[in-house]
């Protein structure tokens, strides 16, 4: 008896109940993991983009006041790319913007890009 049910147990396929939860469990510790670690990146990956913008347009502006003669001025984000220092105003980023108002001070050989100026 026991061998003729082991038999027909054997001819059975598919997966037992605590199998497929056992593996919906694991899924979820999976997702709960991943899930804040990819938000993380995302937001790390635009403050580094919005630090490479700023430093590509504070060496524009540099470039400008070297090559205009000036040490102490300011320069506009349009400024800069109506005299051919930037290609074009960066995209924004994320909740970054890049107006063309915003100005980069220079003062000496230090520049500073006020983004929040108007």
């Amino acid at each position: 008896m026991w061998t003729r049910m082991k038999a027909i147990m054997k001819q059975q396929k598919g997966f037992t109940l605590v199998e497929l939860l056992t593996v919906i469990a694991i899924l979820g510790i999976i997702v709960a993991i991943a899930v804040p670690t990819i938000g993380n990146i995302i937001g790390e990956s635009e403050e580094d983009a919005h630090e490479a913008n700023v430093q590509l347009i504070e060496n524009a502006a540099k470039l400008a006041a070297v090559s205009e003669g000036e040490s102490d001025t300011s320069y506009s984000l349009n400024d800069l790319v109506e005299n051919g220092y930037l290609e074009s105003i960066p995209e924004d980023v994320g909740d970054y913007t890049y107006d063309g108002e915003h100005t980069v001070s220079i003062s000496g050989s230090v520049a500073e890009y006020d983004e929040y100026s108007d």
